[in-house]
Order: structure tokens, then C-alpha cells, then sequence
């Protein structure tokens, strides 16, 4: 088997209560799974049952309360420049310009500005968007903003992409778009990356394998394994005859999970 990019061991992560409660919020509890290179993999599941919590601990952002995190088998203490975050709001900044924004984080780091400046214009010609360059967050609709987003993310080059409903506020047409542009990126560039929707369709056109979690406090109580070729082309997924049948699966596992939960 390959070996694991990112995996989490017996994971929990708890909370203060809140004001005029006791005892802590258990988000996720005993989580454990992996991400082998090159796999995309989505984690569906109720609201609020600590996804979102998942990616800030692979992200180092926060720190577990029990378990491990490992990052290409090293436990994962701090960020790292090997992982990146988008998430649903592109965060752009709106004094800056989108080439600007694209080399934000290069900048931060002290690239040379001609350098950066030639990674920005190239990943802007990637996406669509390089007569954009000089033009402001706000003269962008919202699906080119979150391409301004994908390529400011990418532009750092890392191994590893954490994302966080990123097409969910993005009208139906748009929002498929922008999957295709995100999964011919994850496949031409080898990328790994752990994908949070609560689409399941969307999980299913994108994805390797479907990890199903409980109510909170969250586990994994299912995976599936999605066996339909060309995952850097969603739209030819969406039209294969199993697509269907993958997305009842899901249904109905989620339909297990809060039973299961409910129930005790």
C-alpha cells in the first residue's frame, strides 16, 4: 500500500463549555484514517459534527485533545508549508489587486518580486483569469474570486490541499466549473487533498473514497470507495450509470449514522 500523507490516529478534540453550560463539547472522538499521495478524499456528514474541526487539526491550527495527527509521518504540531487551506469565503483582500493577492503568501515569505509576479501571471493564465490581473476583488463575480482563491492557494505549491466547502456559496452552474477546474489541478499536479462538502454528489465526482461521520460528537462511521474512472473530469462522473447508485448509498448511509446515533 502506498504510504500515508496524512493520517489521523484516535483523534479527539474538546472544547470549553459554553457559558451557562457544564462540561466540555466533545467535537470528534476516536477519529482515525488516512490520505495516501496523489488521493482526494471528502469527508460528509450532519452539521456541526466537527468536519471543519478535521481540517484545522490537519492544518495545525488547532491541536488535538487525545490522538495524533501526521503529516508524511511526522505528528503535526504547528502549520506547515506542505499544507494549504481554502475555504468557503475567498478571503481576498480588497485594497489589493488580484495578481496582488495571488502573491500574497510568496510575499510573506520573501520571494523576489519577479518571481512571484511570474508564478502569480501563470497560475492567473491556469484559471482563466489573466486579463484580471490588475482588476480589484469586487469588479470579480463570485465564481472568479474563488479562482483568484485556487490560484493564491496553489501559489505556494503545496503537497497537500485542506478544503473547506469551497464552491458551496457558488450558484449551480458556476459551482461545477470551478469543480472541473479543481480536479484537473488535483490530477495534472499529483496533489492530495482532504475535501469537506456537504454535496454528495459533489463528494462522489471528486473523490477516491466518501468518509461518512456520526452526529457530534463526530467519528467515521462508514467509507466508500468510489470505482468510477476519470476523477479529474466530474462531469463525465456525473453521467456514468454508478453515479446514482453511489449517491443513494450515501443518502442512506447518513440516514444510518443519525439513527445509530439517535439511538444511543
Amino acid at each position: 500500500m502506498a504510504e500515508a500523507r496524512l493520517e489521523f490516529r484516535g483523534v479527539s478534540r474538546y472544547f470549553p463549555a459554553r457559558p451557562g453550560e457544564t462540561g466540555e463539547l466533545v467535537a470528534v472522538r476516536d477519529v482515525s484514517f488516512s490520505v495516501v499521495g496523489r488521493e482526494v478524499v471528502s469527508i460528509i456528514g450532519p452539521s456541526g459534527c466537527g468536519k471543519s474541526t478535521l481540517l484545522n487539526l490537519a492544518a495545525g491550527l488547532t491541536r488535538p485533545s487525545g490522538g495524533s495527527v501526521f503529516l508524511d509521518g511526522a505528528q503535526v504540531t504547528g502549520p506547515s508549508l506542505e499544507v494549504a487551506f481554502m475555504l468557503q469565503k475567498d478571503l481576498l483582500l480588497p485594497w489589493r489587486s488580484i495578481i496582488e493577492n495571488v502573491e500574497l503568501g510568496q510575499e510573506i515569505q520573501g520571494v523576489a518580486r519577479a518571481e512571484r509576479q511570474r508564478r502569480g501571471l501563470a497560475l492567473l493564465a491556469r484559471y482563466h483569469l489573466a486579463e484580471f490581473a490588475n482588476h480589484y476583488p469586487h469588479q470579480l463575480s463570485g465564481g472568479m474570486r474563488q479562482r483568484a482563491a485556487l490560484a493564491r492557494t496553489m501559489a505556494l505549491g503545496p503537497e497537500v490541499l485542506l478544503l473547506d466547502e469551497p464552491f458551496s456559496a457558488l450558484d449551480a452552474q458556476t459551482k461545477m466549473v470551478l469543480q472541473k477546474d479543481l480536479a484537473q489541478v488535483l490530477a495534472e499536479e499529483s496533489k492530495t487533498a482532504l475535501f469537506i462538502t456537504h454535496d454528495i454528489a459533489e463528494a462522489v465526482a471528486l473523490s477516491d473514497r466518501v468518509l461518512v461521520m456520526s452526529r457530534r460528537p463526530g467519528t467515521i462511521v462508514r467509507e466508500l470507495a468510489i470505482d468510477i474512472p476519470e476523477r479529474n473530469d466530474p462531469f463525465a462522473r456525473r453521467k456514468h450509470p454508478r453515479m446514482a447508485e453511489y449517491v443513494a448509498t450515501l443518502m442512506e448511509l447518513l440516514d444510518i449514522g443519525h439513527t445509530d446515533i439517535a439511538g444511543g
